[in-house]
This record gives structure tokens, C-alpha cells and sequence, in this order.
């Protein structure tokens, strides 16, 4: 069952918002997060099962044919609910340096572009 995005028990933890931010930025498989995050599989995979159970992220994996084309296993993508979105803004007030530290897509864009 997903949490209520509005409550005050969806506060994460700092791991569960970096990952959050990092799918915000365009990280959205497992390996890309952990290499963004520097946390290990053993704390990002639990985590996204977590957040995913609750409602904050939704999976799908991609077609075997795409994984067999470029020779390696299907990754399994992850993507922000409404309600992630919603969890995340709220991480990021908790958090301040979570945007420093995995800056979104439209940040990196805007820094390309001057």
C-alpha cells in the first residue's frame, strides 16, 4: 500500500532521497545509481524495493532484445510516481545539498547551454 505523500511519516532517509534525486536526474537503472551515488548494491537495491512498495518509484524491464543487441542482461528501469515527486521536493527541503550533490536534468541542461 503507497504512503500518503503528504504525511509527515514520508520523511526519507538520506539514502532513499539520494536515489530518488538521482532518478530525478536521469539515473533510472540500478547500476547508473549506484555509480551516481556511490552507494553500493546492497543499499541501493533494497532501498528501490522499498521505495517502489511504497508507491514513491514504479519498474519495468526492458525488452530482451534491446539487452541481447548490446550483449549484456535486461536492466530493470526505475521511474518517479506523482507521489515520489511529491516526497522528493519535501527530501529536498530536508536534504539542501541533495540537488548539489546529484544535480537534475534540467540543472545539467541549463549548465550546458551558458
Amino acid at each position: 500500500m503507497a504512503r500518503d505523500p503528504k504525511s509527515p511519516e514520508t520523511k526519507l532517509s538520506h539514502t532513499a532521497a539520494m536515489i530518488l534525486q538521482a532518478l530525478d536526474a536521469g539515473f533510472v537503472y540500478g547500476f547508473s545509481i549506484m555509480e551516481m551515488t556511490g552507494l553500493p548494491s546492497g543499499t541501493v537495491y533494497p532501498a528501490m524495493r522499498r521505495l517502489e512498495r511504497d508507491g514513491l518509484i514504479r519498474s519495468h524491464w526492458e525488452k530482451q532484445s534491446i539487452a541481447d543487441a548490446e550483449l549484456r542482461p535486461p536492466r530493470k528501469y526505475y521511474k518517479l510516481t506523482p507521489a515520489g515527486k511529491i516526497t522528493l521536493e519535501s527530501s529536498r527541503k530536508r536534504y539542501p545539498l541533495l540537488e548539489r550533490l546529484i544535480p537534475s536534468l534540467i540543472s545539467r541542461e541549463e549548465a550546458r547551454s551558458v
